[in-house]
């Protein structure tokens, strides 16, 4: 059976953000609101219980690794869970990780698109520091739908479905996209058929993405913001939720109004940015995707496919 882990569940900056004091941050501080503290997005994907395929390598990774015990199976005197890497874009909360990752004792198998490798390679040059350390093996991800299959894993196939948002800030491509530079992916376990679909960054919901949606038996998708102006209304960003490349939760045309419309036995947010009101447990947010049957990921969650 194939699992999947969430290592982390928040959006970039975690949570409680370190520099942050809104009602959500400066409330999980002094426990006044119910919310448990979360570090920036990842999962991981294993079929053995040893061997993950790290899915986005978060600045917290060697947080995330300390409290999965699984990363670090101890079968010789240096040793990791991590056999692969693959990327989804090039954000900085999503690759810096790699950087702790370079005591790793050979090569690091590391995944991606064309457009991501390239950012890599220029833009944000991790790779060219990485090859003074472990060095990485890189491989690149098709777009044309080729399902593969990506070791450590046997019989799950991995997708990438090129997805409608934007590029990182440092990204030459930031105004003028790329296909590829920002993935989905379909994670299939072609031993029970069951499919999910993670994409922890949606800024758009294409007609081809929605079906890829409709076919999926879990939804794991991105809840960072809960309105469009949220960092607006708090004083702490001059960009909407659509400008970062995210689609909202509430409202018309929203990710709440998406996910009501789709079968999926289960449907989860991830990259839950640290203003979102559904980290406070006891929250009429929160209560309203409870009263949907949406959950809300947490760092330690597993989902068995």
């Amino acid at each position: 059976m194939t699992t999947l882990r969430v290592l982390g569940s928040a959006a970039g900056g975690g949570f409680p953000q370190w520099n942050c004091n809104c009602p959500n941050c400066d409330g999980v501080r002094r426990g006044a609101v119910s919310a448990v503290p979360r570090t920036q997005s990842s999962i991981a994907l294993t079929e053995n219980g040893l061997d993950w395929l790290l899915v986005n390598a978060s600045p917290d990774i060697l947080a995330q690794i300390r409290a999965t015990p699984a990363l670090q199976p101890a079968r010789e005197r240096r040793d990791t869970g991590i056999a692969a890497v693959l990327l989804m874009d090039a954000q900085i909360d999503h690759v810096t990780g790699l950087l702790m990752l370079r005591e790793h004792q050979r090569r690091l198998p590391l995944y991606a698109t064309e457009p991501v490798l390239a950012d890599l390679s220029d833009a944000l040059p991790l790779a060219r520091v990485l090859s003074h350390y472990c060095g990485l093996d890189r491989h690149r991800l098709p777009l044309d739908g080729e399902p593969l299959h990506i070791a450590p894993l046997q019989r799950a196939t991995i997708t990438a479905v090129p997805l409608d948002s934007k590029a990182p800030p440092y990204s030459p491509n930031r105004h003028a996209p790329r296909r590829g530079d920002n993935i989905g992916l379909r994670i299939v376990d072609t031993a029970t058929g069951r499919r999910a679909f993670y994409a922890p960054g949606l800024g758009r919901i294409t007609p081809d993405l929605m079906e890829e949606l409709r076919g999926s038996d879990i939804v794991l998708v991105d809840g960072t913001f809960w309105v469009d102006d949220e960092m607006l209304r708090l004083g702490l960003s001059n960009r909407t939720a659509a400008q970062m490349g995210h689609l909202a939760l509430s409202g018309a045309g929203g990710m709440i109004e998406l996910l009501d419309a789709l079968p999926a036995s289960r449907k989860i947010l991830i990259h839950i940015n640290n203003t979102n009101p559904i980290l406070d447990e006891r929250s009429p947010q929160r209560r309203h995707l409870d009263a949907r049957g949406i959950e809300v990921a947490w760092d330690g969650m597993e989902i068995a496919l």
